[in-house]
Formats: structure tokens, sequence, C-alpha cells
């Protein structure tokens, strides 16, 4: 599984809480600044399979491929990887009465989503990393027409 970092530290993108508030708007806000969650089915990406690049809404940094990205048939994009080792972060979470791990941008330290493992989906992996069409921005892949 993945490497769980409890850890603060300091990220390349800082900023106040007043200034992620003016920038994002308010369920941006909640999502990736919170850790809340947007309802399953509702999101922007959960059924997108436009080829592209996926980015954090909060600080534009590269996370995610549509190559990725699959079918988990759950509510919300789902990956079986970070687009490179060290794009996200792992953190504990005990939250809601369940032990999982949440997922964060390594550049902004902004809340995704949550990764789980051992479901049985057939990809390279067998980790499902769960993310909020919220936390991400798609930037399609000009050449794929």
């Amino acid at each position: 599984m993945t490497n769980v970092d409890n850890t603060e530290e300091a990220f390349p993108v800082t900023k106040s809480e007043d200034e992620w508030r003016r920038e994002l708007t308010p369920e941006e806000y909640h999502v990736l600044r919170q850790a809340g969650t947007e309802r399953p089915y509702t999101g922007e990406y959960w059924d997108t399979h436009t080829n592209g690049v996926y980015k954090c809404r909060a600080c534009g940094a590269e996370l995610f491929t549509s190559k990725e990205k699959f079918d988990s048939h759950c509510g919300w994009p789902s990956f079986w990887a970070p687009l490179a080792e060290g794009k996200v972060r792992y953190l504990h979470d005990a939250t809601l009465g369940m032990e999982r791990i949440e997922v964060r941008c390594a550049n902004c330290n902004s809340h995704l989503g949550h990764v789980f493992e051992g479901e049985g989906y057939q990809t390279p992996t067998d980790q499902r990393y769960c993310i909020n069409s919220v936390s991400l921005t798609l930037e399609e892949d000009a050449a794929a027409g």
C-alpha cells in the first residue's frame, strides 16, 4: 500500500485560509481545504472519458491522467495510480468511524479524496483513488482531437 505520512510540513504553495476562501468557491473550499466530500454521481468528472491531465483545482499541479482513470461505478472519478511518485501525499484518516487513507495534493496540501486497495478491480495496482471532481480540473489533450 501507500506510505502514510501524517507529519506537518511546508508545501510549495502555501496560502492563508482567507486567501483560499477568496480564490475558491464555497464548495471547492469545503472539499479542498476542509476535507469535505461531494455527493456521488454529481461531480463533473465521475463519468468523463476525455483524454488529458487532471490537475489540482487549488494550485494547478498535475496529479492524474486519463490513462490511469477507470470506471469503478462508485460515483466519483477513479484512478489506479497518480501521474507520478510524489504528486500526492497520504494521511491516515479515522473520521466517520472508518480507517481510510486520505489523498492530498503534495504541492498545496489540498484534500483530493481517498485511496482504497484490494477491492478486486482489474487494474495494474489493485488500488482505487476515489477523487472528488471538485478537487480537479481537466486539461484536455489537444492531440487526442
